[in-house]
Order: structure tokens, then sequence, then C-alpha cells
């Protein structure tokens, strides 16, 4: 019967690996030494380090360094595992060495193992694969690489999407003036294409803000090796590892302005934490201003409801609850969560390197990830499906005391403090008590309490 273990050998000795895997000792080795979390560093990241390898051999390869067989060898390897299904060759736990070292070796094995299978030459993980290069500046390469990618391919379009989504339901609501809310309390009318407005804007800013960062995410530390002083690499690998790379991602990168900081440091990516934080602040904000509007439906503001996606209560026949924005709240506590990781992560840059650079890669990919996911739910089911309750709006307009504001200009302050009071007190519409209270004729008092003329901000003098 087949052995279910081969031996592989590293520099500290053998190591017995399960036969049937592409890595080799030193992966095994970070198996056996982190079983942390059972989460491993996610996709885009072991793609961005892999895309790295590829443009790192055709770089070498160009400058004379690496054999020309074994570097096509190295890059259809790499072609390979972008093609195929191979997660489950990259195991190690995100909770590992702060450098990254141990999934820097891991691609390194896999690569190396499949382009020797291909080629039927001697790859080395070390020697061909990892020519030019050290995990010091592969993983922060990669940090910035997936982070730059994600956000372009994955979250900007999701906040565009919900946005646009925004945009499309507010147009249709031009002309449903409601209650304004500072407080929580009633105050003076807005339109719900107003209130949405701000939700738009605030979605439109943190795509500005993220957009802002990517030319940071573009500078590469790749090319500095182990400390930045570019020991064991060419000194035009990093330019041409960069003309590489922009090639087979289709987005430009090129060479950190400095490679000690580059390494050392991870300010970038705890800027880009910040700006996702701020968007996570933007959806929790939009979620939470659904879920009060919805609230009710007859002892709560009852402004809206939400699509009716699931029951609601296990015990309550007939309760639906707003389930995708209390699912995007989450999210948003979520990525406010990780930012606090990756702001304590980016202190650890001691001396030539920072060493929580898996924790980093992970929690920004996490957010990333988790942000795009939510915008689209939020657009796709809530924004576009909720529908307006027009009589419950107009009722509660109606009777609100607060469009006595509208007056200040006429009769002063006090006096219209005195006629709210009274309508708060009677129950009354304010035109009623309005037109006891002051000589202004009802016309002009139509006129002025108008919600929709106050939505639009202007105000009437005299009578």
């Amino acid at each position: 019967m087949a052995s279910k273990f081969r031996t592989e050998k590293d520099s500290l000795g053998e190591v017995q690996v399960p036969a049937d895997s592409l890595y080799g000792a030193q992966t095994q080795r970070a198996v056996d030494n982190f079983p942390v979390s059972g989460y491993p560093l996610p996709v885009p990241f072991i793609r961005a380090v892999i895309a790295i390898k590829k443009a790192a051999a055709e770089a070498n390869c160009g400058l004379g360094l690496l054999d020309g067989d074994i570097a096509a060898a190295i890059v259809s390897a790499c072609d390979q595992v972008m093609r195929e299904d191979f997660a489950r060759q990259f195991p190690v736990d995100v909770f590992q060495t702060g450098s990254g070292t141990s999934t820097n070796m891991n691609v390194n094995e896999v690569l190396a193992r499949l382009a020797s299978a291909s080629s039927g030459v001697d790859v080395g993980a070390n020697d061909h694969v990892n020519m030019s290069q050290s995990s010091n500046d592969v993983i922060p390469s990669a940090i910035h690489l997936s982070a730059m990618l994600e956000i372009q391919n994955h979250l900007l379009p999701a906040f565009w999407h919900l946005q646009q989504s925004i945009e499309r339901k507010a147009s249709a609501l031009g002309d449903v003036v409601k209650t304004g809310r500072t407080h929580l309390m009633d105050a003076v009318p807005v339109t719900l294409q107003q209130e949405m407005s701000a939700w738009s804007a605030q979605l439109h800013l943190s795509c500005e803000r993220l957009e802002s960062a990517l030319p940071r995410l573009a500078q590469l530390a790749q090319g500095g090796t182990a400390v930045g002083t570019g020991l064991n690499a060419h000194e035009d690998f990093a330019e041409r590892f960069a003309q590489r790379l922009s090639i087979e991602c289709g987005i430009a990168v090129r060479p950190a302005d400095n490679a000690f900081a580059a390494i050392a440091s991870q300010d970038t990516a705890v800027e880009i934490s910040g700006q996702l934080k701020t968007a996570s602040v933007t959806l929790m904000k939009i979620a939470n201003d659904l879920r009060w509007m919805n609230s009710g439906p007859l002892a709560g503001f009852g402004e809206i409801a939400l699509p009716s996606l699931q029951p609601g209560s296990s015990i309550m026949p007939g309760k639906v609850n707003p389930v995708i924005a209390e699912s995007v709240a989450m999210v948003s506590a979520k990525v406010i969560g990780n930012d606090a990781a990756i702001t304590v992560a980016g202190q650890s840059g001691n001396f030539q390197l920072n060493v929580m650079l898996p924790l980093i890669a992970f929690s920004v990919l996490e957010s990333i990830h988790l942000l795009g996911n939510a915008a689209r739910l939020l657009a796709d089911k809530a924004i576009d499906g909720f529908e307006v309750n027009r009589t419950r709006i107009a009722e509660a307009l109606g009777k609100n005391p607060i469009l006595v504001t509208a007056l200040n200009p006429v009769i002063g302050y006090s006096a219209a403090a005195e006629i709210a009071k009274a309508a708060y007190a009677s129950g009354r519409p304010i035109l009623d008590v309005a037109l006891e209270m002051t000589d202004l004729s009802e016309e002009v008092l139509r006129e002025i309490l108008d919600p929709a003329r106050l939505a639009k901000g202007g105000i009437i003098r005299g009578n």
C-alpha cells in the first residue's frame, strides 16, 4: 500500500509531508507550528504572491540571472496555479511568523515542484523561484498589490453600484416631503431625495478617499530584499520587475521611493484601513437610517417598508425584521475592529521589518471583501426594493409643530415657540393653532408653512 507521506528535507533536517501535497518541508513545518485559527491567507493575497513570482522570474531571466528554461517553467507553473484550483496547497495559518516567510516559502515550494514536474529540470524553491527576493519584500509587495487589485476590482465597483441604486431610488422620491429629524426628534422638513442624497455623497467621498490612496499602494517594496539595501538583487531588478508585474496585472506599479520604509513600515496599509473604516461608518449610517425608517410598522416610524426576506421570529408569527440592514451593520462593526488590529500591527515595524505582515494582509483584504459584498446586498436587497408609506409620512408631517420654525422671521422665536407648545399640547395641526394665535391669514400661513417650500430652505418675510 502506498505511503500517505513522503520525506522532504530543508536546512533543519527531514520532515514528513503528505504524499499528495505540492508543498515541501518548510510549509509542513509551518502547518505543524501554527495550528492557531484554521484561517489561511486569502486567495487574492496568494494570487498576488504568485504574480510577483512570475514577474520576478521574467525579470531575472531578462537580466541574464536565471536560465531561460527554468524561468519558463516557473512562469508556466504560475499560470497553472492561477488557472486551476490549488487552494488546499496553501494551508499556512494567518498567525504565523510575522514576516510571512512561511507563506512565501509555501508558494516557492509549490511553484518549484510544479515547474520541476513539467520541465524535467530541477527547479529550486530558494535558488530559482525566490531569486532576487526575500519574504521581507515579497510579502509587503503582495499586501499592496492584492489590496490595490481588490479595491479596484471589487470594492469600488460595489460602492458605485450602491450609489447608483440610491440615486435611482431617490430621483423617484423627490416629491415625498417628510419630517426631518435631529437628535431622533422632529425637525424641519426634508424630501426623501434630499435625505438619500446625503448617503450618495458619503459613498462618493468614500470612493474618492480610497482612490486617492491607490498611488501609494502602487509603490512596492520589491527589490529591497531583506532590509532595503537590495542585497542579492540586480541593480535593475526593481524596475524590470515592476514593468513585468504591471503588464501581468494590468495596473501600473513601481518601486517604492524608499525601500527601507516600504519594508520597515506598513503606513499605507494603515491609511487604507482608515479609509475602509470610514467607508464602514458610511454603510452603518445608511443601514441604521433604513432600520429607523422601517421601524414599527405600527409603533415605530413606519415611513418605509423594506423587502420581506425571511420570517423574523421563531415565536412571533408575522414578524419581519430588517435583516439586510442588520447584516451590513455587523460588517461595519467587523471592519472597525479590523482597523484596530491593523493599527496595532502597523506599529510593529521594529527597526528594519514589520513583524505582523500576515495579520495586516488578512485584515485589510477581509475588510475590502466584506464591504464590497455588503454594499451590493444593501443595494439589491434593501434600497432597490423598499416601499414608501406616503400616508404615514404625510400624517406625521402635517402634525409636526416644528414647521413653526418658518414663522420665526415673521413673528419672532418666542411667539413661534408658544404656538409650537400649544400644538404639542393639543395634538392639533400647526396651521390651525397658528390661525388662532396670529393675525396672519390662512392663505399666508399655508404658504409659509408649506412643507415642500420649507424643504427648499427658503423663508418668507412679512404678510
